[in-house]
């Protein structure tokens, strides 16, 4: 279907206006999704709505992303288990015995540390060290406004410089899709030339190790430290109440090996199906397939430790699991939408529209700042870096080597565009993720984030421009 020019940026600019004046993130989507597919039948409402339900329903039922949903929903299960079970209250003991990460700086350094560590796939990165650390933050009265940051800030930077996973596999996927000679080769010198992804780490280390709070994260971190309200006033976090605080059963004792072990099960299957669905090359691996069985298995692992130590009966283990399911249904639908609008986007033609009505007047010094911009607008109109980059990399590549540009330095803009434009958008996947993860707010999310992405982000343009100029 071909895109209808500049019309296919109304959907996206009207969803983000929409999230961040409204706070209702799941009607946005949901206006993006109709008016997308109105606009597509040519202004025709009740026709429209018909393509967005068909559109839904076929994104949704697409194999990959119905196992990232199975994922988001049985790991609100494992919440709950290991909170139930006394594992949360016990490793938070455990810790608090040994004088560890009882201060702030302490807790954030391990969430920065096991954020970093869980490269292998980036959501599940985002959901293990939030689900973690939250209970830490909450102890320690650090902002989960400051935990979803830490968690959304090296999720995308960490899986794109260390590309030993599914993001890997894409990007070099889609290089090999443009012919180029040596993919592999090409995508790893733009390692060094990712300067919003490189940036955007060291930011966040500076923000672990030293506390730094800019904008409106300096008020997330007065109205907990004053007032003990781990959300803010008219907060809607994406995870329930029910879910988030749920407290262990009486009776029983607390310990640590009851979250420890079925989180470190998780972690240990997931690169052992990355590599036998990839055949032996962990960056071939089927990356929904590995979180989903990664979970399932812990999951299945805390049911028999806890029936053998007598903490839960099978009834019990069965409404947790469906009360984990329950707690995140709001996630749940947010990425259904926002699966669909990737479907959408596409069909509108927005990111290509927006690609080609700039790079024809493009100076060639200015080139590799102003791909940036560009991916950095694409990134946030569409909520999708991935989709950016399948955007951006088709148009790049030979226009980079048309005018004499450095296709390695025009292919990090790109890169560390996507990310930027994928860390502010209220309508991105992984940073509704990281608000579902940290249980937090959503837009609090955004407007706490935007400040640092948007200081990292400029250093990344500067970096560029000298490099477009000098090189």
């Amino acid at each position: 279907m071909e895109g209808i020019g500049w019309l296919s940026t109304l959907p996206p600019l009207v969803a983000i206006y929409l999230a961040i004046h409204t706070r209702r993130v799941i009607f946005s989507l949901g206006i993006y999704i109709w008016l997308g597919w109105t606009l597509l039948a040519g202004g025709n409402l009740f026709l429209g709505l018909m393509d967005s339900l068909n559109a839904f329903l076929a994104t949704v039922f697409q194999p990959n992303n119905l196992k990232i949903l199975f994922f988001s929903g049985l790991i609100g299960s494992l919440i709950v288990f290991t909170q139930r079970s006394g594992g949360v209250e016990g490793f938070i003991g455990w810790v608090e015995k040994r004088n560890a990460m009882t201060s702030r700086r302490s807790v954030r350094i391990l969430t920065f540390l096991i954020s970093m560590i869980l490269f292998t796939e980036g959501n599940f990165g985002l959901l293990v060290s939030g689900s973690i650390s939250r209970p830490l933050f909450d102890r320690t009265k650090a902002a989960r406004e400051k935990l979803a940051y830490i968690i959304d800030a090296t999720c995308a930077p960490k899986c794109i410089l260390i590309p030993l996973n599914s993001w890997g596999a894409y990007l070099i996927g889609l290089l090999a899709a443009q012919q180029v000679a040596r993919p592999t080769a090409l995508f790893l010198s733009t390692l060094t030339l990712n300067f919003y992804a490189i940036l955007s780490l060291l930011l966040v280390l500076a923000v672990t190790l030293f506390d730094w709070n800019i904008g409106p994260m300096v008020k997330a971190e007065e109205r907990i430290r004053a007032s003990g309200h781990v959300l803010p006033k008219g907060a809607n976090p994406l995870i329930s109440e029910e879910v988030s605080t749920i407290s262990k059963k009486e009776g029983i004792s607390s310990r640590a090996l009851n979250m420890v072990a079925p989180i470190l099960c998780m972690i240990c299957v997931v690169p052992c199906v990355l590599w036998k669905t990839g055949e032996g090359d962990l960056m071939g691996g089927d990356g929904a397939a590995a979180i989903l069985w990664g979970v399932i298995v812990a999951l299945v692992l805390a049911a028999i430790m806890y029936r053998i130590q007598g903490i839960l009966t099978v009834t019990e283990l069965i409404d947790d699991l469906f009360l984990g399911i329950k707690g995140l249904m709001p996630v749940l639908i947010i990425l259904s939408f926002a699966f669909t609008i990737s479907t959408t986007t596409i069909a509108l033609g927005t990111g290509t529209f927006i690609a080609q009505a700039v790079h024809t007047w493009m100076p060639v010094q200015l080139m590799p700042a102003l791909i940036f911009l560009l991916s950095c607008f694409v990134a946030f109109s569409t909520g999708t870096s991935w989709g950016t980059f399948a955007i951006m990399i088709p148009i790049v590549l030979p226009l980079s080597q048309m005018l004499g540009v450095d296709p390695s330095l025009a292919l990090a803009a790109a890169l560390g565009g996507g990310i930027f434009g994928d860390h502010c958008s209220p309508i991105s996947d992984t940073t509704i993720l990281a608000s579902m993860a940290a249980a937090t707010d959503h837009i609090a999310h955004v407007r706490t984030q935007i400040p640092y992405a948007l200081l990292a982000a400029s250093g990344a343009l500067l970096l560029f421009v000298l490099c477009g100029v000098l090189f």
